[in-house]
């Protein structure tokens, strides 16, 4: 099989279930690179960028995507083409960042600190599962991205990138599919966070006074301008 001429999805798919050497050996070739630099740029923030450990924790990402039979590759649901390039530089970063926040765990007035870090990590997931705030949080993601869904696709997964996977701007327009520069992504990203800023804003005046009494439920069909069945 030639694997260079497989789609992302397809080689994905090869590497996951038929564990080919050779599979593997052209994700390496095509996602190398994404994978090197995001550790590379996550190490220079720590100020360590030495090639021995760089080596390192890029050997561990991979290890980490091979762990449990490409358990996070099989798991990967990607909702634009590129979103691969976006899910392994996420990886890669937090390989790094968990590599130094370890190793400098309560080391107090050490000069090593993360500094604009690139990947932000959702403040539920330090919450319990089901948890009434881990619950508000999904929903209200719901209810963005039921908005977002009615801007072009491309604008959509680019608010995505940036506000839940931490990408920069310049990062983004690096993607072949974007197809724009790092000044039109900021654009971008600015134009949609006013439009659904304004959004919410305007759902929280109407929901003003009775808002907090609302079910779940009830709070995502204000949101879609529904009302409860009677």
């Amino acid at each position: 099989m030639l694997y260079s001429s497989l789609s992302s999805s397809e080689l994905i798919r090869e590497c996951t279930e038929s564990e080919e050497t050779a599979a593997w050996e052209e994700f390496i070739r095509r996602f190398g690179r994404v994978i090197s630099v995001a550790v590379l740029r996550t190490a220079r923030r720590w100020g360590e960028t030495a090639p021995a450990l760089l080596d390192d924790l890029t050997q561990e990402t991979y290890l980490k995507l091979c762990a449990d039979h490409g358990r996070l590759l099989r798991n990967f649901d990607p909702h634009h083409p590129d979103a691969i390039f976006g899910f392994l530089k996420v990886l890669a970063a937090n390989v790094a960042n968990d590599h130094f926040k370890a190793k400098y765990a309560g080391k107090r007035g050490t000069a090593h600190t993360e500094q604009g870090l690139g990947v932000l990590e959702p403040a539920a997931a330090e919450r319990a599962r089901g948890s009434p705030e881990t619950m508000e949080r999904e929903i209200l993601l719901k209810e963005i991205d039921v908005f977002l869904r009615t801007f072009p696709q491309r604008d959509r997964f680019i608010f995505w990138l940036y506000y839940r996977h931490g990408m920069t701007a310049s990062a983004i327009a690096s993607l072949p599919s974007i197809e724009l520069t790092t000044k039109g992504v900021e654009s971008t990203i600015h134009r949609l966070t006013l439009l659904v800023r304004t959004r919410m804003d305007e759902k929280t005046r109407t929901s003003k006074g009775f808002l907090a009494r609302e079910s779940l439920q009830e709070r995502r069909l204000l949101w879609r301008g529904e009302q409860m069945p009677t």
